[in-house]
């Protein structure tokens, strides 16, 4: 049975989660500590087993950023994904009532941008916003 759980999974479930999606692993004190600095974590599991994941970080007025949408392989293509954002965007429409103008950003992996369309997103750069950008 698929839960949706509102918890912060330790760093030995989320590195699996990052390597089983080819994100590699980190060591487990950096794991931590961006753990504990996240705003809003959601697990999602199957009975016992954590098969997904999505996190939100940000300063709660201002802007918000939803971070390491994750779902093992074996369980991609069946709208866990979806249910894991839909979450996420529950959970934003209620920094929305401290300030209906925060911002919310991500950065979608190659090739799922459309997934993220589908859920309101837009493409940067646009006619009113510049290129999102990193910093290596």
């Amino acid at each position: 049975m698929i839960k949706y759980i509102e918890k912060t999974p330790s760093a030995d479930e989320f590195n699996f989660l990052t390597d089983s999606v080819g994100w590699g692993k980190r060591e487990n004190s950096i794991v931590e500590t961006a753990l504990e600095n996240t705003l809003y974590s959601l697990c999602v599991y199957d009975d016992e087993k954590l098969i997904g994941y999505g996190r939100i970080i940000g300063d709660k007025t201002i802007f918000l950023y939803i971070q390491d949408i994750m779902v093992i392989p074996e369980y991609q293509n069946k709208h866990i994904g979806t249910g894991i954002m839909k979450n996420l965007l529950d959970k934003v429409n209620e920094y929305k009532k401290i300030n209906p103008a925060i911002r919310t950003y991500l950065g979608a992996s190659k090739g799922k941008e459309h997934f993220y369309e589908k859920l309101g997103f837009i493409s940067r750069p646009n006619d009113d916003l510049g290129s999102g950008m990193i910093l290596y």
